[in-house]
């Protein structure tokens, strides 16, 4: 399928970067979308990169994902970002999917061409990345959670390598299909015996119920770990603060974030993500 990055992306608007009609768009879709950092982060690569592109967000929900999608390539957007919580819906409705979303069964990017709609996700190569220079080859993992993040993160591991990932999970049934994208069903005891810990839970984020928790026992962290909270708001988290009490290396979720937009922007434009643009503009907003 040929994308709009096969295609030379089009200069900033001269006369100061408002929009024109010439100005191409991208957006997000989920619901609820109003406190999305997306905007903020591709806005900013749109302007660094010295394009006349403009990102938009629109609240979409479950139902309305084929006439949204169909109205994005009729209107002549050039791709999507997809939030929760459509990413499976999105997977169910595009014309085609990258294989990796095809193993996730999840799609959180869209690109969309004269022919279709192509959905991808980009959440394992954005974490991967963020973890750079820190390699996961060889070493063990913990993975806590089971939904759809913490299986994009297995997948990511085991393709990068990791030699054992063990996913702690409150379902057994969800852990066990996370664990089936190259891990392995395991408990809290994995924790303190893992070089890499994640956590793929919402437990810690504001305004949730589990604002102000960390998802595990403080003891089990030390030093020489690297502890990643894929929670992003607040940026300092409780399960960061008590890994730095613990002598583990704290990886806050900004990251993550900024590179699975990353690799978002290259896919619709076919350049190189100012990544370094897009962390200040995230950081930026959430210090907002």
């Amino acid at each position: 399928m040929t994308g709009p990055g096969d295609a030379a992306p089009r200069a900033v608007n001269p006369g100061g970067g408002w929009p024109t009609g010439a100005t191409r768009a991208c957006a997000v879709i989920g619901s609820p979308v109003r406190h999305s950092l997306s905007p903020a982060i591709h806005n900013a690569a749109f302007a660094a990169a010295g394009l006349d592109w403009a990102y938009l967000a629109f609240d979409v929900g479950p139902d309305a994902v084929p006439a949204a999608l169909a109205g994005a390539q009729a209107l002549g957007l050039v791709g999507l970002s997809v939030t929760m919580p459509l990413k499976e819906a999105v997977a169910a409705a595009v014309s085609e999917l990258t294989p990796v979303a095809a193993q996730l069964g999840a799609v959180n990017t869209v690109i969309i061409g004269p022919d279709g709609t192509t959905g991808a996700n980009t959440d394992g190569d954005g974490f991967l990345d963020a973890l750079a220079p820190w390699s996961p080859a060889g070493r063990a993992v913990a993975v806590l959670g089971a939904g759809g993040a913490a299986r994009a993160v297995v997948l990511a591991l085991a393709g990068a390598g990791a030699r054992d990932i063990a996913v702690v999970g409150r379902s057994p049934e969800r852990a066990a299909r996370a664990a089936s994208l190259g891990g392995r069903v395991g408990g809290p005891a994995d924790v303190e015996g893992a070089d890499l810990v994640v956590n793929a839970t919402p437990v810690g984020m504001a305004g949730t119920e589990g604002e102000g928790r960390a998802p595990l026992d403080e003891a089990l962290l030390r030093p020489g770990q690297v502890v990643v909270d894929l929670v992003y708001h607040p940026v300092r988290t409780p399960l960061l603060a008590a890994a730095a009490r613990r002598g583990a290396t704290p990886v806050d979720g900004v990251g993550m974030l900024v590179h699975q937009a990353a690799h978002a922007f290259r896919a619709w434009t076919g350049l190189d993500a100012p990544v370094a643009a897009m962390e200040r503009a995230a950081r930026g907003a959430l210090g907002r």
